[in-house]
C-alpha cells in the first residue's frame, strides 16, 4: 500500500533548519547522509513517529527554488503539527522564539494555533478535541 514518505521542504540552510525543527518544534533528526559538492539528505519527523511522512529539508540553490522559502503554502497554513500535548509543545515552543500568529484557540475541532516556521511559511499546532 503507497504512503507519502517524504514532503520536501526549502530552506536557505542545512543546519539553521535542523536547529530550528529540532530545538523549537522537537521533532528528530532522521538522516543527515552528505551527496558531494555540499548536498545533504537531510529528514526530520515529529519525535514519535518513526514511521509516518518526514521533512526532506532541500537547500534552495536555484534562484526560483530560493524564491520559494518561506512561501511552500502559497500564503495559506502549509503544514498542520499535530500533538496530544497542545500546552506543553506551545510553551516550549515560545520559549525557543517562534512566533505565533494568533492566541490558542478552541475550535469544535480542537485546540489550535497558527505559527511560522524560520521562513514565514504557515504551520497550524493543533491538539485534536
Amino acid at each position: 500500500m503507497p504512503f507519502l514518505g517524504a514532503i520536501t521542504f526549502l530552506v536557505h540552510d542545512y543546519d539553521e533548519a535542523i536547529a530550528f525543527f529540532t530545538t523549537a518544534l522537537g521533532f528528530h533528526l532522521v538522516e543527515d547522509t552528505p551527496q558531494g559538492d555540499g548536498k545533504r539528505w537531510v529528514t526530520v519527523a515529529p519525535r514519535g513517529s518513526d514511521s509516518g511522512t518526514r521533512l526532506l529539508l532541500a537547500r534552495a540553490v536555484t534562484e526560483e527554488q530560493r524564491a520559494h522559502v518561506g512561501k511552500q503554502g502559497g500564503g495559506r497554513v502549509f503544514l498542520f503539527l499535530q500533538t496530544d500535548d497542545f500546552a506543553g509543545d506551545h510553551a516550549r515552543m515560545r520559549e525557543h522564539g517562534v512566533h505565533f500568529r494568533e492566541e490558542p484557540r478552541h475550535e469544535a475541532y480542537g485546540t489550535v494555533v497558527v505559527f511560522d516556521d524560520l521562513y514565514g511559511n504557515g504551520w497550524d499546532l493543533i491538539q485534536p478535541a
